[in-house]
């Protein structure tokens, strides 16, 4: 008489199974895990120190791993463009990991204040216009805080006055070459010698005084005030 062994063929089928069962949840419970590290990856920015700039970088969709970030945006792609450095030390910087975008716009913001404040306020049109550059990119930063925004204002308001002044002294350039021009064309045997001479009788006067007045404005009464500060008086 046979009998039927508990090892049979049933059981040894449903025991592949549940091996088959919990074999595909391992590997699902993987493949969530290695997604989900890929999405937090991916939305994750770091940045670089090369060949004197810093490049901003964003994670792949993968547990590790990163590109420079070239976003499709033009404007946010002037904003994360490579930043040339100048000489500043960014290392601290470099060893930071940023969650989301405001985090990296709020940590991009001091390093772009640094390199724009001395420049527009040196005087110098030259480097003046280069700290614009700078502040051009601050300003693009979406994600900076109150009190950064309230910074890049005070420092727009000054190259607000540095522009004025440059724009001023253009101007006073501009009409001392065109008096200059009239007075040659007034003084030559030429077709236009009357026409000049109108011109100069009619707007010479008014054009020298311009030009004196856009002089003083710009190299006396645009300089920093430097007179001394009266002591308070003595408290009863």
């Amino acid at each position: 008489m046979t009998t039927h062994s508990p090892q049979g063929f049933g059981y040894r089928a449903r025991r592949t199974f549940t091996r088959l069962v919990v074999f595909l949840v391992i590997l699902g419970l993987g493949g969530g895990v290695v997604f989900l590290l890929g999405q937090l990856n991916a939305r994750t920015f770091t940045v670089v120190q090369e060949n004197g700039e810093l490049v901003v970088m964003k994670g792949r969709a993968l547990p590790t791993g990163a590109a420079a970030y070239r976003p499709g945006d033009s404007r946010l792609a002037d904003a994360y463009a490579p930043v040339p450095l100048e000489g500043q030390d960014v290392t601290l910087l470099t060893q930071q990991k940023f969650t989301d975008r405001d985090d990296l716009d709020r940590a991009l913001f001091p390093l772009l204040e640094t390199l724009a404040r001395p420049r527009i306020a040196s005087g110098e049109p030259a480097k003046v216009e280069r700290g614009l550059y700078y502040l051009r990119r601050a300003e693009k930063l979406s994600g900076i805080t109150e009190e950064q925004r309230r910074s890049l204002q005070s420092m727009l308001t000054d190259v607000a006055f540095y522009q004025a002044r440059q724009k001023l002294e253009d101007a006073r350039r501009l009409v001392s070459e065109g008096l200059a021009q009239l007075k040659l064309a007034a003084e030559t045997e030429n077709r236009h010698a009357r026409a000049a001479n109108q011109m100069l009788s009619t707007v010479g006067p008014t054009a020298r005084d311009l030009e004196e007045a856009l002089r003083r404005a710009v190299h006396s009464e645009s300089a920093p005030d430097n007179t001394p500060v009266a002591p308070a008086p003595p408290k009863p």
